[in-house]
């Protein structure tokens, strides 16, 4: 809303509080929450709710975006339940692209495989023979690892194992930007996923994508790209260019006000799916003395001191990945020795001991609730005995940890309901609750997704979304599919279904 617009939202209801309101929005914040028909100031553009419920917007506070942008245009894989069914629909594109008068396409992506409770592995003869020619990268739903042929390999200059053909963390993620960079993508295709995010609520995302973000997001903003606010990562080999810059988290970079520097992003292990998450006991059927048997240490913990330390005399916040407990307790440790407040990206298996340490820490704790819905059956088979504190939530709420909910899209889908939902139920499709005691109430995952706040308040922004039930209200069943009226963005309307 440019300063000096006014607008009010009429006749709102809003969760939690008896009656219905009017909304006055100025300059793009809340100016006043009056008892409905109170009266609205001359010249203001009204928008009657009709009693719907205003609260404030959405958050996905972990978002890979140019990934979950091209997700849409790859092979889909997700519910491939072995590597036979994933060879059977990659010989079903190739005869697509062999057809007369098809298109031949430069390579075939496939994206969403979970190969942790396949029957049979990922074979590089195999999907040699299911493709000799044409060149096939099959990405997995982590983004942790890529099954590749022959002629992929060559084409992105990786060694892939020679057995199964798959490659995995640091190699890989080097290779997403070569798959496909983020240029490659228009602008209309980054915004038509920045409304379909808008049209579910979303106000904005913290960006992780491991790409040049400070240059690309202010670019993308004036290229239209305009319904979101972005919080902008750095990974660790463009720390140095950022602080050469100049920038600070909280420094806005685009002429709008929607782009600000966020964090250094630094991963220290990799997933649970892969087998990378860097655990303090082995992966069932793994030897100990195997170098890999509890995982891997992406990045060593004496180098993520030292990247730590320099972003934090910077000015630039810090987000670590950790998933093993292995992981989540050198982590800890570092933010503990360096005296170092920062956020913990995922904190998927912690020792029992290591919950409290979150909260006394001061740490913020992002975490995912659907991967407990995608994973619980990976973790029941490859964390044994430890799945009652894996994926925690309620137990890191208990610490005092501050929650912030994501999807990791295209890891789970860039909607904030489905998150809301999972945390509420540790439920879907109908399955019986997965360690139901780390459910948490329905108020505490809004507020996790709202970036604390709890209600529409005078001095706020005016970033705001109108849905069709009482979210404290309905059953935790139907916060997965909430309907969305309308998305407010400074006060102006990223999406909307209402007349006026």
């Amino acid at each position: 809303m440019p300063r000096g617009e006014h607008r009010a939202l009429l006749n709102a209801s809003l969760p939690g509080r008896e009656g219905t309101y009017d909304v006055l929005l100025e300059d793009g914040a809340v100016g006043a929450v009056s008892p409905a028909g109170s009266g609205v100031p001359r010249g203001v553009a009204a928008t009657d709710v009709e009693g719907r419920f205003v609260m404030p917007g959405m958050w996905d506070h972990h978002v890979h975006f140019a990934q979950w942008t091209v997700q849409r245009q790859r092979l889909d894989l997700s519910g491939t339940d072995s590597a036979a069914r994933c060879l059977e629909r990659v010989r079903g594109e190739v005869a697509a692209a062999r057809a007369p008068g098809a298109a031949r396409p430069s390579a075939i992506v496939g994206y969403g495989f979970q190969d942790g409770v396949w029957p049979d592995a990922p074979s590089l003869a195999a999907l040699d023979g299911a493709a000799p020619d044409l060149p096939v990268v099959l990405v997995s739903k982590d983004l942790h690892c890529a099954w590749l042929n022959t002629a992929a390999a060559r084409l992105l200059s990786l060694v892939p194992d020679p057995d199964t053909g798959l490659v995995r963390e640091g190699e890989w993620f080097g290779a997403l930007d070569r798959l496909q960079p983020p240029g490659d993508l228009s602008a209309a295709d980054y915004r038509e996923a920045a409304q379909a995010a808008a049209r579910r609520g979303v106000v904005g995302i913290v960006e992780f994508e491991n790409t040049d973000n400070l240059r690309l997001w202010p670019e993308r903003v004036e290229q239209g790209v305009d319904s979101l606010r972005v919080e902008v990562s750095v990974w660790p080999e463009r720390l140095e260019g950022a602080i050469a810059a100049g920038v600070r988290t909280g420094d806005v970079l685009d002429s709008r006000g929607l782009v600000t520097m966020g964090p250094l992003k630094v991963v220290v292990d990799g997933s649970l799916n892969t087998r990378t998450a860097w655990c303090w006991d082995p992966y069932p059927g793994m030897d100990r003395s195997h170098p890999h048997a509890c995982g891997m240490e992406s990045v060593p913990l004496e180098t993520l001191r030292g990247l730590l330390a320099r972003a934090r005399g910077a000015g630039i916040a810090a987000a670590v990945h950790a998933i093993g407990d292995r992981a989540n307790t050198g982590v800890l440790d570092a933010f503990e020795e360096l005296g170092m407040r920062g956020t913990v990206e995922h904190a998927q298996l912690v020792r029992e001991e290591d919950f409290a340490r979150f909260g006394a820490l001061g740490l913020i704790a992002s975490v995912q609730p659907e991967h407990a819905m995608d994973d619980r059956d990976v973790a029941d088979l490859h964390w044994p005995g430890r799945t009652g504190r894996a994926f925690a939530v309620a137990s890191l709420q208990r610490a005092g940890a501050e929650l912030r909910l994501g999807s990791d899209a295209p890891v789970s889908p860039l909607d904030p309901w489905i998150a809301v939902s999972a945390a509420v139920t540790r439920s879907r499709d109908g399955r019986r609750p997965w360690h139901p005691e780390q459910r948490i109430d329905t108020a505490s995952a809004l507020a996790a997704s709202t970036r604390g706040r709890t209600g529409v308040v005078p001095g706020d922004p005016a970033d705001l979304v109108v849905v069709e039930r009482d979210p404290l209200a309905c059953s935790p069943e139907e916060l997965r599919t909430m309907p969305v009226a309308a998305t407010l963005l400074a006060g102006g309307f990223t999406w909307s279904t209402l007349a006026g």
